[in-house]
């Protein structure tokens, strides 16, 4: 029997090219993933393999229902996949139990009010009261359905302007050209727009609170990072449904909820959708922060995420100053410009393009002077 659905389960993976069989030999991470999220296309083709249904369902009224779990308890086990991709010796990461973190769907980022939702009230006209809410109440998604589907549904927006050149004039419609700047409580405001704008977004920046303790974000401080998760969390979830499924978001933080946020957005988005982690040069650094003693902190981070693996990054360039053209002074055999950097080691200049832009951004977006 173990070598029938052994042979039935690689005629399914094989159906899908190398997304889960790579040289021949199954990834078992990628399959216990898509299994997990209850991936449709690998579910369907489950079902309609014979030897899968007949091992691994069961009807309930007329509908067949797949034991994903069993499944993934089959490809966590090792002995049974001795040829398998992940059980190479050559693997270097993380375990637990002896098992690699990527095998183990009991790895996760977990923390309080996780299956919660937070309103976050963050301005005196969203509570009024001449205070935030440290005492704002977490909604839990089972308990509190109904208030939940109540705060998030659809809202309908008042006091709209139209601005021109020259006018400001009241308005009882938008039209589908608008731009539309929003004013109030943001998690309301994407929920609101999200039956007009799901699908539909090529791209979104967002620019959170940093959760420093001098920033706007001053919640329930025994649950601080969980509190300011459980937010990031929620907002981040709506973000992804209005992306195109060739869109991308920018998340720009600092060090203090980095790292943790890098987590959440891999949960989120899928480690395979991030792009790139950018680095936000701050201008200037001066006052306080030049003060403290340790390095002074001279930089944001931008995370970057696409939603889905169908997004195609259309690479930048910033033309060349003349400044940098003189750095480029070496001509080669064939007539090329590149400045050298060691006696074998070259760099090749691009007169047509430019510089191409790098993940470390200044208030022009350029790459740094001193990489070149």
């Amino acid at each position: 029997m173990k070598t029938k659905i052994n042979k039935a389960i690689k005629e399914v993976l094989e159906q899908f090219g190398e997304k889960y069989m790579i040289e021949g030999q199954l990834n078992k991470s990628k399959v216990i993933q898509d299994l997990d999220a209850y991936d449709k296309d690998l579910l369907g083709a489950f079902i309609e393999n014979e030897t899968i249904k007949e091992n691994f369902t069961i009807t309930i009224n007329g509908h067949i229902v797949l034991h994903t779990n069993k499944l993934i308890e089959l490809f966590e086990a090792d002995e049974y996949w001795q040829d398998s991709f992940t059980k190479y010796s050559k693997k270097i990461g993380l375990t637990v139990n002896g098992k690699f973190f990527d095998e183990s769907t009991d790895v996760v980022l977990d923390f309080p009010y996780k299956d919660t939702i937070l309103k976050a009230s963050m301005s005196k006209e969203d509570t009024d009261k001449n205070d935030l809410r440290p005492d704002e109440p977490f909604l839990n998604e089972v308990i509190a359905k109904e208030e939940i589907d109540v705060l998030l549904d659809k809202k309908i927006l008042v006091n709209a302007k139209k601005y021109s050149k020259d006018v400001v004039e009241d308005i009882d419609h938008v039209n589908e050209d608008d731009n539309l700047i929003i004013k109030g409580n943001n998690l309301l405001a994407l929920h609101t727009i999200k039956e007009k704008y799901a699908g539909k977004v090529k791209l979104i920046y967002i620019d959170p609170p940093y959760n420093t303790g001098n920033d706007s974000f001053k919640y329930n401080d025994k649950f601080n990072r969980s509190t300011w998760l459980t937010y990031m969390k929620n907002r981040l979830e709506i973000a992804k449904e209005l992306l195109m499924d060739d869109g991308s978001i920018y998340v720009q933080i600092d060090n203090n909820e980095a790292h943790y946020l890098k987590v959440l957005m891999d949960e989120i988005f899928g480690e395979k959708n991030f792009q790139r982690e950018i680095i936000w040069v701050l201008k200037g650094v001066s006052g306080y922060k030049s003060m403290i003693n340790n390095y002074v902190r001279g930089h944001d981070t931008i995370l970057f995420y696409s939603k889905s693996e169908t997004f195609t990054f259309n690479k930048q360039y910033l033309p060349y100053s003349q400044e940098q053209l003189k750095r480029f002074s070496k001509i080669d055999e064939n007539g090329r410009r590149y400045k050298p950097i060691t006696k074998t080691r070259r760099i090749y200049l691009d007169e047509a393009k430019g510089i191409p832009i790098s993940d470390v951004w200044d208030d022009i977006a350029s790459p740094s002077f001193g990489s070149f």
